[in-house]
């Protein structure tokens, strides 16, 4: 498979990655950075909103399987950082007005 053609199945994938506590995609959040693509491997960072977030496994494991049903044999590299205040600031206005709970 093309990187290209990689890419666009990333992207499309990634793109659609729901949090599982608000009503919006990890990206629409600004949690997932750094999206670098081959045409065998991807990494990308996972921008928390806190060190130590308790969902954190949860939510590295659905970008993971995204990723894969995407793209089969991909090799998938997930680092974590935590958000800078401004990110954060934004995170929460996006997350107090889509709370599922």
């Amino acid at each position: 498979m093309e990187t290209d053609e990689v890419k666009n199945k990333v992207e499309k994938a990634i793109k659609n990655v729901e949090h599982p506590e608000i009503n919006s995609t990890l990206f629409e959040l600004g949690m997932i950075k750094d999206i670098s693509a081959g045409e065998n491997e991807v990494s990308l960072t996972l921008n928390a909103p806190f060190a130590g977030i308790p969902i954190k496994d949860m939510l590295i494991e659905d970008i993971k399987k995204a990723l894969k049903d995407a793209v089969k044999d991909i090799s998938v590299t997930v680092n974590v950082k935590e958000m800078d205040d401004d990110e954060r600031e934004r995170f929460m206005k996006m997350a107090q007005n889509a709370w599922k709970g």
